[in-house]
């Protein structure tokens, strides 16, 4: 194998697939990129065994062949290049590839290639091609709702659904649950639904926010599912188990709906959370016309701030953990939200107020009087 490229090209296509490489894992090959140059255009390849990712590179094939060599200090060593142009060459017999940029020459040794898996192919199984500006905005909407706890892996996915003229992700940690229909402007030429990795999906909108590409396409199968976007291809593997059926834990009704702007709310509750720490508790009361938003901490400090709001009723209050307070509110787009409360020992509910089909619930935290 032998190659000649760009070096802020190579740098570029580096940082990205670098991220994919595992860090953990007892296989070396998976700590590495395999430089593929039996492609045309040669391809970057990096996988953890949940997430693969393929990503093209613009280079000069001169010897085709593979090698595989470790993610980070190989991007560390392209980063520190001194000339634009940098050459890559498989040295069998020494068990490395050589780099040469410039006066600078390096040896890194391989890693075992036959050791690095196979990446699923785009396009095998049913093919459904969504709009990529939709698809982002909407993955930015739910993912950080997504669990990270390990032990309930059904809880660290998406789920992912789309189908005729509406795409809609679905995320929950058990705490909170994020819900967000968009509407396509033109219908789908096929569906799907599956239980994706939301590191996975937040990866891929990395990489599409990066890309002018318009449109992506999605290829699902039983326990896989390959994106494409703009020559880039991601897989990842599908998470098994049943996700829970979210629409019985919305609420058919509610004592409270207000309207309030999503902007000042938000400033309020990012400040006071500056005294919510050690786990303590965001409080909301409310009173007529008014909300305080307060925070207390022993033996660090207390805040509170009042709001106007259009409350009407009994007063009582309500508390939230701030840090899932705040991913709520932070994904309601600018303008008004509606907050949505029935008491203080039952879910709220924040929406978009301008019908844009986001829904966030978050469970209360039992306050201690």
């Amino acid at each position: 194998m032998k190659i000649t490229t760009k070096t802020p090209e190579l740098l570029t296509q580096l940082q990205t697939v670098a991220r994919v490489a595992s860090t953990r894992s007892a296989v070396q090959a998976l700590a590495g990129v395999q430089i593929n140059a039996e492609q045309d255009p040669p391809q970057l390849r990096a996988t953890d065994m949940e997430v693969g990712l393929r990503v093209p590179v613009q280079a000069e094939v001169a010897r085709p062949g593979v090698a595989v060599l470790p993610a980070r200090l190989l991007l560390d060593v392209v980063r520190a290049l001194p000339a634009d142009d940098v050459s890559l060459e498989l040295r069998s017999s020494e068990q490395d590839v050589e780099i040469v940029s410039g006066s600078a020459t390096f040896h890194l040794r391989t890693l075992r290639a036959e050791d690095f898996p196979p990446l699923p192919e785009p396009g095998d199984g049913d093919t459904v091609t969504v709009p990529a500006e939709a698809f982002v905005a909407t993955v930015s909407k739910v993912a950080r709702s997504a669990s990270r706890d390990e032990t309930r892996p059904v809880l660290t996915g998406v789920l992912v659904s789309a189908s005729s003229q509406e795409l809609r992700m679905v995320a929950t940690d058990s705490y909170r649950l994020s819900v967000k229909e968009t509407p396509l402007e033109q219908p789908l030429d096929g569906s799907f639904e599956a239980n994706v990795p939301a590191r996975a999906l937040q990866e891929l909108a990395r990489i599409a926010q990066q890309s002018e590409a318009e449109r992506l396409t999605v290829s699902a199968r039983p326990s896989q599912i390959v994106f494409e976007v703009d020559g880039v291809v991601l897989s990842s593997r599908l998470i098994d188990g049943q996700f829970p059926n979210y629409r019985q834990l919305l609420p058919e009704s509610v004592e409270h709906e207000l309207h309030v702007s999503g902007q000042e709310l938000g400033e309020v509750v990012r400040r006071v959370s500056l005294m919510a720490q050690k786990n303590a508790p965001l409080r909301l009361s409310f009173r007529e016309g008014e909300v305080t938003v307060s925070a207390q901490t022993p033996d660090v400090g207390e805040a509170s701030e009042t709001l106007p709001i259009a409350f009407h009723g009994e007063p009582f209050e309500i508390g939230f953990n701030p840090e899932f307070l705040r991913d709520g509110l932070e994904s309601v787009e600018s303008g008004d939200l509606v907050l949505k409360l029935i008491s203080p020992l039952r879910p709220g509910l924040i929406e978009s107020g301008d019908g844009s089909g986001f829904v966030y619930l978050i469970m209360p935290i039992r306050l201690n009087v």
